[in-house]
């Protein structure tokens, strides 16, 4: 049987406590970004790739299991656990750094990343973005970026289950 290596793109995931390394090597400005990416769907990647191109890099931050639990999106999400979520965040041209969080929002890893562009989904007013008074502070920009595809992976989990 032949011997395979590790795809390329498992090296842009990295451990929060492996970000200060790795963020030296991401050109600036920065974007961030955050969420479950339970299901991946055309939507997610349409607002990922806007996500990018306001900036020259990408730090996507996932919610951890036990953060989506926290959430209340439904007892038995996510579907995908967050290894598998990772992995197929990093295979998308448009992320460079993948990595996670436990708490309830992302601030803390905003106020470690420093990004000077803080991005969200058309749910979320620029005001309500956590991490956006910071990142303005320091001369940033927050964007929300607005939905063009009427898809949510709740919507695919109600189709599934027949709802």
């Amino acid at each position: 049987m032949a011997e395979y290596a590790t795809p390329i793109f498992e090296k842009k995931i990295c451990p929060p406590e492996q970000l200060i390394q790795q963020l030296a090597s991401l050109a600036r400005p920065l974007v961030f970004t955050n969420g479950c990416f339970d299901i991946l769907h055309r939507g997610h990647v349409t607002y990922l790739a806007q996500a990018r191109a306001l900036g020259a890099a990408m730090v996507v931050a996932l919610n951890t299991d036990e953060s989506v639990k926290r959430l209340g999106k439904g007892d038995d999400r996510p579907i995908n656990p967050l290894a598998n979520r990772a992995a197929v965040m990093a295979s998308l041209e448009s992320v460079d750094l993948v990595t996670w969080f436990d708490a309830d929002t992302p601030f803390e890893l905003i106020e470690l990343i420093q990004p000077e562009i803080l991005v969200k989904g058309g749910d979320w007013k620029p005001e309500h973005i956590v991490g956006s008074r910071e990142v303005l502070a320091r001369g940033g920009a927050v964007h929300s970026i607005p939905f063009l595809f009427d898809t949510s992976t709740t919507k695919t989990l109600q189709l599934i289950r027949g709802e």
